[in-house]
């Protein structure tokens, strides 16, 4: 009778311990910078969380801030430094897009850009998703990508349930969506979360139950909100919960979504799913890669080369040289933050700037320093050599001029809004540089002095900061993300006209002969404005079926070939006196940087998600 008693007494702990649930937050989009009740809403997030009482953690799914400053990050920590129970995140575009520091922040502040551990019997595995410094769909870090195929392999043979996090959704909104999909499928994945589209939402991805969860932000309600996720007896259920606020009690909605977590067997699956479309290189069969290669990060910036070597940066704080001809290393030279500064070349001289907060010269032969420049911040701004000098920007608020020589300072200009992403342009007066304050900035090339300045009085997201300034026959020429295209007059900072007919983004660039503006519409088109004109004046435009795009990188011509860079992989050669689309190949998924035209018919390549190739094309 005893053994019995004893046996259902087992029985009843059995069912206690399988019934227990695990209950925890999920909180997502909190924007802590901007609007200016972000910050509110997320101190309420975090005293409702602390006053229930059968919360085991909490999960940040990304966008913490809205601009990625450090100002905002140490905001936002602070406030989340107030939570009683364990706490994990993982960065979201906001978080990197506009990031004043080079996206090394966050991982400084908050401690890492990915987690991983275990809760009950689940595996939690999540890490974030950019982009990283330049407009384009999100990405997964070539990094994350990397640490996650780590994970996977530690779980190898192992039947534990895993439930993956991201910011981006896993559908084509992330470039390299099927990548992560392919990883996490090998695995016993379960569920997936995820933020960004600030709205509670059921999702697949791939027979993967998907759920994207609520901003924290109010937008029009009085109060803002999150979810309380609960796994009980394999199932996971969502509800809303409204904080406390004042007088007015939290609530807790009734459980608007439930998932069954079962083993899909997708190791084992023979289902076939549609990934990104290489055709377009079978199409263009005469375009081929003299060499590709594959880096291990992420690259932001563009390559440079000369007759012999092409040298592009890294986002793991490298400047690599490579043979022209065979692709294979000739150099590396490592600085201690994230490089997305283009370089600059002058015969032997190399110049960029890292996000360690020096400004570096190289030996372009050996890739031995010759000199270096510490600033006050991370620097992911571009330098242009103009003569003896170097004019670079920063995120200090601060413009420089440099000599090439050996980096003494020539002059400094200390009095620039917001950061500065871009490269400068320069004429026999004056350099011209754009912020991400709402400014363009005149200096006088000698002294320093500000001549003038241009705002289009619009928000910092509107800023002249990613696009490269054109500047022509005393004119200067930008695409603001505002949709706007403004000519502005050299001398005077006056506009001379406007116009937002055709709806490009960031990403523009200058014919050869410079009469013609390009610009990059946000869908298939590119346009050739009249750079001459009193008035907007279309020339002409050609549908190049790119689809939605923008990519901030910009466009160039060489003997008639106009070099379109696109947001997913594929490189455009158009015919200028044809009007037509030559050519297009595919490289990767992820964004193409600013394109390298060696020749007409010649091109070295970058893609953020670490493509490094040179294409060829035979004509007829």
């Amino acid at each position: 009778m005893s053994k019995f008693i004893t046996f259902l007494f087992l029985l009843l702990i059995g069912y206690v311990a399988l019934a227990q649930p695990i209950r925890f937050a999920f909180v997502t989009d909190t924007h802590v910078g901007a609007p200016e009740t972000a910050a509110e809403d997320l101190q309420r997030t975090v005293n409702d969380i602390n006053a229930l009482p059968d919360i085991d953690f909490i999960i940040f799914t990304g966008d913490v801030t809205d601009f990625g400053s450090d100002a905002e990050f140490a905001q936002a920590k602070k406030i989340m430094d107030g939570l009683t129970r364990k706490w994990y995140v993982f960065p979201g575009n906001h978080d990197t897009k506009w990031s004043e520091n080079g996206c090394n922040s966050f991982r400084k502040v908050f401690g890492a850009e990915h987690f991983a551990f275990d809760f009950g019997k689940y595996r939690f595995i999540g890490c974030g998703s950019g982009p990283n410094m330049r407009m384009s769909p999100g990405l997964v870090s070539r990094e994350d990508v990397l640490w996650l195929r780590s994970e996977v392999d530690k779980l190898k043979g192992s039947d534990k349930p895993v439930i993956f996090l991201n910011h981006y959704p896993l559908d084509n909104s992330l470039a390299n969506w099927n990548l992560i999909i392919d990883e996490i499928k090998k695995t016993n994945v379960q569920a997936a979360f995820c933020g960004h589209g600030h709205a509670n939402k059921a999702m697949d991805f791939e027979g993967i139950p998907g759920t994207m969860g609520r901003s924290n932000l109010r937008a029009k309600d009085a109060v803002g909100g999150y979810n309380l996720v609960t796994i009980q007896n394999d199932t996971l259920s969502f509800a809303v919960r409204t904080p406390t606020v004042s007088d007015t009690p939290g609530q807790t909605a009734a459980p608007w979504r439930v998932v069954p977590l079962v083993n899909h067997h997708f190791a084992q699956s023979n289902a076939t799913y549609e990934r990104p479309s290489y055709q377009v290189n079978q199409q263009h069969a005469n375009v081929k890669a003299v060499w590709e290669k594959q880096d291990s990060s992420d690259i932001g910036a563009g390559i440079i080369a000369n007759k012999e070597m092409a040298i592009y940066p890294n986002t793991n704080g490298q400047i690599v040289a490579l043979s022209l001809a065979d692709g294979s290393v000739k150099w590396r030279f490592a600085t201690g933050g994230k490089i997305y500064s283009t370089p600059a070349m002058q015969k032997n001289r190399i110049v960029f700037a890292s996000t360690d907060g020096t400004i570096y010269c190289l030996d372009k032969r050996s890739g031995k320093p010759l000199w270096n420049v510490a600033t006050g911040k991370p620097i992911v701004a571009c330098p242009l050599i103009d003569g003896k000098s170097v004019y670079i920007g920063s995120s200090e608020g601060k413009f420089r001029a440099l000599s090439l020589k050996n980096g003494a300072e020539q002059w400094t200009f200390d009095g620039v809004k917001g950061f500065i992403e871009s490269v400068p342009v320069a004429d026999k007066k004056r350099v011209f540089i754009g912020s991400w304050g709402s400014s363009l900035y005149a200096f006088n090339r000698k002294t320093g002095q500000l001549d003038w300045t241009w705002t289009n009085g619009k928000g910092r997201n509107f800023s002249p900061a990613a696009g490269v300034p054109i500047l022509t026959d005393g004119r200067i020429f930008l695409q603001t993300p505002d949709r706007t295209v403004t000519a502005i007059d050299a001398e005077t900072g006056k506009e001379i006209w406007k116009t937002n007919e055709h709806k490009g983004f960031e990403s523009s660039g200058l014919s050869e002969d410079k009469t013609l503006f390009y610009v990059k519409c946000m869908n298939d088109t590119l346009w050739a404005l009249s750079t001459r004109s009193s008035q907007p004046q279309p020339a002409w435009y050609v549908n190049c079926k790119f689809g939605y795009e923008i990519s901030p990188s910009p466009i160039t011509e060489r003997n008639g070939r106009i070099f379109v860079p696109t947001d997913d992989g594929v490189v455009l050669a158009v015919d200028r006196p044809k009007r037509q689309v030559i050519w297009a190949h595919k490289l990767s998924n992820a964004m193409v940087n600013r394109i390298c035209v060696l020749n007409d018919h010649d091109v070295l390549v970058t893609t953020m998600d670490g493509k490094v190739a040179r294409l060829q094309a035979v004509e007829n």
